[in-house]
């Protein structure tokens, strides 16, 4: 096995473990019994404290490559992504986490819209055709009917909720394409620190006495899905091509609708299943190069492989 291929097989390796994790991000959101935002304000504190760990043992605050606009931007895109995680736990309590996460899972689209209405970048028709594709797999999966619309209800409010949360999260990455010269995980240490402030006068702590073992959960939640799993993410995302990076992200809803029929007994039904290949499918069209031969993920030339500047929030993930 050559240097190059067995580099490829760790990248593989550390994203499928990486997307692995996230997909059981649901079991322990629902786990903890917190409100969705106590959840993601622990989350972020503990986050924040396991990527500051080690982001300071490996030596990244030494020519960090922070410009005032970089960091302004890592900061927006920081509101962004911790509101889109509050918006999506609050799917779940509404809808499921396997209808939740693959309604989420419509982020590519909506960056490829945002970017060509924010900032023109080419919107081709294909695309367009690709996005249509999307959302009639998205209609199916929802399980919507026109029943829904005329009674109202909490499960018509949480395929809202999944669809906004994708939503900020395209907006997040949209940002933090834009910010070069700076390691991602410094990016993502900044969009925590900036959830903390920012959801303190949200949480509500006189709900968390008697939580007892229930923080094992929160506490899993930062340092698991959001430390480890970063860091997983983010060297695996130094080896691999483009390509293979799009189609491993789909593990996550995999995994997460695995362990929702598993813990809960939560499944989609047959008319639901049929939307998930339209979603997949179309969103592999949009997300992988038009050339058979993908280039390795870009790298930041001031840093080693693991600088790369890509975005700062998982892949078509939770987060």
């Amino acid at each position: 096995m050559t240097s190059k291929s067995a580099l490829e097989s760790k990248g593989t390796a550390q994203l499928t473990a990486a997307m692995m994790l996230s997909g059981t991000l649901g079991v322990f959101v629902v786990e903890s019994g917190a409100s969705p935002f106590n959840v993601v304000f622990f989350r972020v504190l503990f986050g924040a404290l396991a990527l500051g760990g080690y982001a300071l043992a490996r030596g990244y605050f030494r020519g960090h490559g922070f410009t005032p606009r970089t960091l302004g931007l890592a900061a927006l895109g920081g509101v962004f992504i911790v509101f889109n995680w509050v918006l999506l736990f609050q799917s779940y309590e509404n809808t499921s986490i396997s209808v939740a996460t693959v309604v989420y899972h419509t982020q590519p689209f909506y960056v490829v819209l945002l970017g060509a209405l924010l900032f023109r970048e080419r919107l081709t028709a294909s695309k367009i055709g690709w996005v249509a594709v999307a959302f009639a797999g998205l209609v199916l999966v929802s399980g919507v009917t026109p029943a829904d619309f005329t009674s109202g209800g909490t499960y018509l409010l949480g395929v809202g909720q999944a669809l906004l949360a994708a939503l900020l999260y395209g907006l997040s990455t949209l940002v933090t394409k834009r910010i070069t010269g700076v390691r991602p995980h410094l990016i993502a240490l900044v969009q925590v620190l900036v959830g903390i402030p920012l959801l303190l006068p949200l949480a509500d702590f006189g709900a968390m006495r008697g939580t007892g073992a229930d923080w094992g959960w929160l506490v899993g939640l930062g340092i698991i899905h959001t430390g480890l799993m970063y860091v997983l993410m983010y060297a695996a995302y130094a080896k691999l091509p483009t390509a293979k990076i799009a189609v491993l992200a789909f593990t996550y809803p995999a995994v997460a609708m695995v362990m929702d029929w598993v813990v809960y007994g939560h499944h989609i039904g047959l008319v639901q299943a049929l939307g998930v290949p339209l979603i997949v499918t179309a969103s592999l069209r949009v997300t992988l190069p038009r050339t058979p031969a993908a280039a390795p993920a870009p790298r930041t030339a001031a840093h080693d492989r693991e600088a790369a500047s890509r975005p700062a929030t998982p892949v078509a993930s939770e987060a």
